[in-house]
């Protein structure tokens, strides 16, 4: 059968298999991920699609890993979508339940609609259609879905890499939402916690001095003047610097000893973590020269990963464009500027796209909803894409 007729005939089972998992609340970090998980596995069970559990470091289960042998030996690709949810926020707002499943004038409502239990439920169904025909292909797919991505944690992925068993993947493709574009490559990031230090006091004391909150607001001054590189050639994103959180103080009448600043860096191929953490460390030494503290400003870096990017012609992205132009599919490249999965699988030498799914809104916020009437289209992309990889 053609891949389009039967992304088609599977439409109905691919959104069937996406409303029960909206049903199964799965918010990161908050709900308990057993139910979502089991429904899966049950759903896989049923296909007769062999999968293991992957364990995060305190022993819970971060993932589902499905893999299909081909006959012949070649490389493995991989599929990934997670079943964890955002939060639902502000629950009075939306105008249905978080937890809705219905679908209304062609959208599938409710947290995860979009990101990304369509594309979970999608990836399922490919990896049961590939199994079918596996004799005939070569290396192998795997499939993860993954329940703590949300956290920031990225716990499904990490796991994956981190199994001795599993088959190093030749590429990834994730399935977030977004039509019409395919993310090739994103800005990495660099992130660390500054304190800053001063002595504490009594906020009535007749003594002036810069306490730790006059010196922190200091400090965001000097990194928000702080020189980055601008976007060129190589890259279309420029770096980016921002103090996402200060923390420290209470009551009204002490003035604190301490306060935490949480400083996010976007890091491009023109400023690297070495170089983020040098700009940083420049502030610091100037704040701590201009106003003297007690003690050094600590800083304590906390995560870096790289800044990715594909060529058209790398693979997977390649098999995208492919499939793309044989269904007449107008896609283009897109440079992502938020860090995902993709960064954390560069920095393992992992290439990986993100995106190309079906239209989205409140993604993240109020009334999340998936439009269904392109996902056979999309549906047939990765398919063929995947067959691609594996006829390769």
């Amino acid at each position: 059968m053609d891949i389009v007729a039967r992304a088609q005939e599977q439409a109905d089972s691919v959104v069937g298999l996406a409303r029960e998992l909206v049903r199964l609340p799965s918010r990161g970090g908050i709900d308990d991920y057993e139910p979502v998980l089991r429904h899966v596995q049950a759903w896989l069970a049923e296909q007769g699609l062999a999968y293991r559990r992957l364990l995060g470091p305190d022993g819970g289960c971060v993932g589902l890993l499905v893999e299909v042998e081909g006959g012949r030996p070649g490389s493995w690709w991989t599929l990934d979508a997670c079943l964890d949810t955002a939060p639902f926020g502000d629950e009075d707002a939306w105008s249905f339940s978080p937890t809705s499943g219905a679908v209304v004038d062609g959208w599938l409502l409710g947290r995860g609609a979009a990101d990304s239990k369509l594309a979970a439920s999608l990836f399922c169904h490919i990896a049961a259609d590939v199994q079918r025909e596996a004799a005939g292909l070569a290396g192998g797919l795997s499939v993860l879905l993954d329940v703590d991505e949300h956290t920031g944690a990225f716990g499904g992925a990490r796991a994956f890499l981190a199994d001795a068993r599993a088959h190093r993947p030749s590429g990834v493709m994730i399935g977030y939402p977004g039509f019409d574009e395919l993310v090739v490559g994103g800005r990495g990031l660099w992130r660390a916690v500054v304190s800053v230090f001063a002595p504490a006091g009594h906020s009535g004391s007749r003594k002036k001095v810069a306490n730790a909150i006059s010196r922190a607001a200091r400090l965001v001054q000097l990194l928000d003047a702080v020189p980055l590189p601008e976007a060129d050639d190589r890259f279309p994103l420029p770096g980016k610097l921002t103090v996402t959180s200060i923390s420290g103080g209470s009551g009204w009448s002490v003035t604190p000893g301490r306060v935490d600043l949480n400083v996010d860096v976007r890091l491009t191929p023109a400023l690297d973590g070495q170089a983020a953490a040098g700009l940083v460390r420049g502030a610091v030494a100037r704040l701590d020269a201009e106003l003297p503290p007690p003690a050094p400003t600590e800083v304590v870096e906390k995560v870096c990963w790289p800044p990715f990017q594909l060529a058209a012609e790398e693979e997977p992205a390649a098999a995208m464009f492919r499939a793309a132009g044989v269904l007449g599919v107008d896609i283009t490249a897109r440079t992502a500027g938020p860090s995902n999965i993709g960064n954390l699988l560069a920095s393992h030498d992992v290439p990986a796209t993100a995106g190309f799914g079906i239209p989205y809104e409140g993604l993240h916020g109020t009334d999340e909803r998936a439009h269904l009437a392109e996902l056979p289209l999309v549906h047939a992309l990765y398919h063929r894409a995947v067959l691609d990889l594996l006829r390769g």
